[in-house]
């Protein structure tokens, strides 16, 4: 897979299971199923835990078809993992999307919120790739756009976007979707063959990480 392009792994469901199931023992290997970083990158996440990052793209229809399957994965996932979403912005016209997250994050609507922006992308076919598309489309939503717009504006929303980008590129991302693991792995479904496999490569990467402490 090309830096900037997307995924085309199959999709299924998985389980994830907190202890060292049989498939964490599996001989996943750096540089064939997953890449280790050649430095460690600082994570946003308190001493004792585990952070795993999912790299997205709301028009991308792979990370469309993954997010069920990742909502409950990071449902089931263990107390000292961490999971976070980091929308990714590798053109300009990213960007809206990009606040659209951080937005809906600040305002404590991405349970609510997060599914339906995929579905008014892939199931009604709206762009939502400017401000005002967005803009428009939140006030169809009932949220009331005046607050939405100072937040999409602030500060605060401009600095994660920036934070993002520099992990994207950080984690040298070839595609969304993708995962960063405890600052030090990369994973994605080329490499590991699918995004439900990039799941278990995934888990053994916690579950070494974990056993590393």
């Amino acid at each position: 897979m090309k830096r900037r392009f997307f995924s085309t792994a199959l999709l299924s469901t998985a389980a994830f299971l907190g202890s060292l199931p049989a498939w964490a023992q599996q001989a996943f290997k750096s540089g064939k199923d997953y890449i280790t970083l050649g430095r460690p990158l600082a994570t946003d996440v308190g001493a004792g835990k585990i952070e795993v990052l999912e790299f997205f793209w709301y028009s991308c229809p792979h990370c469309n078809a993954f997010e069920p399957q990742f909502a409950q994965w990071a449902k089931n996932a263990p107390k000292d993992v961490v999971v976070r979403r980091i929308p990714v912005a590798f053109r300009e016209d990213f960007a809206p999307q990009q606040r659209l997250y951080f937005t809906l994050e600040a305002m404590d609507l991405v349970e609510k919120m997060h599914v339906r922006v995929f579905t008014a992308i892939h199931g009604e076919k709206l762009m939502l790739n400017s401000d005002a598309a967005v803009l428009s489309w939140i006030e169809k939503q009932g949220i009331d756009k005046t607050k939405f717009n100072e937040i999409y504006k602030s500060f605060g929303v401009a600095t994660k976007c920036k934070r993002a980008v520099q992990l994207q590129n950080d984690f040298k991302i070839e595609g969304v979707p993708s995962l960063g693991v405890a600052g030090r792995y990369y994973v994605d479904g080329t490499l590991a063959g699918s995004m439900d496999r990039a799941l278990k490569v995934a888990e053994s990467l916690i579950a070494q990480t974990r056993t590393a402490r």
